[in-house]
């Protein structure tokens, strides 16, 4: 077992090592770092004219994007099960069991998004700020 843990923390690592955002800039640090801060902000629309629905919808979008997020490890660690049962059927069943779980997860996660994205629309329509 400390084999597969060891290869599960390599893997981990070189996920994080991938996955971290690597900024460079070739002229001036302090020029770009701000220009590169107000395009963001700009493009994040850290602004007030946003309404309530929209700063909920952005929170509810956040929210269900990191369980998302969640679901997709849950899935690759059902599948690393799943691989790795070694033909024994309660490892395997047991992965399978995750696997649908994580089905089931995802339609819930994408049905929520719906109705969510729906009643917000139609909030913001009754609100006349569309």
């Amino acid at each position: 077992m400390k084999k597969y843990q060891r290869i599960l923390a390599k893997a981990g690592a070189s996920l994080a090592a991938l996955a971290a955002p690597v900024v460079t800039f070739a002229q001036s640090p302090y020029t770009n770092a701000l220009t590169q801060v107000s395009a963001i902000a700009t493009n994040a629309r850290v602004a007030s004219d946003r309404t309530l629905p929209q700063i909920i919808g952005s929170i509810i979008n956040a929210a269900l994007g990191f369980l998302g997020i969640i679901l997709l490890g849950y899935l690759l660690y059902a599948g690393f099960l799943w691989m790795t049962s070694g033909g024994e059927s309660e490892k395997a069943t047991k992965a399978q069991t995750m696997i649908r779980n994580a089905i089931i997860g995802l339609i819930i996660i994408v049905a929520s998004f719906a109705i969510s994205t729906f009643v917000l629309n139609q909030l913001t329509t009754i609100a006349g700020t569309s």
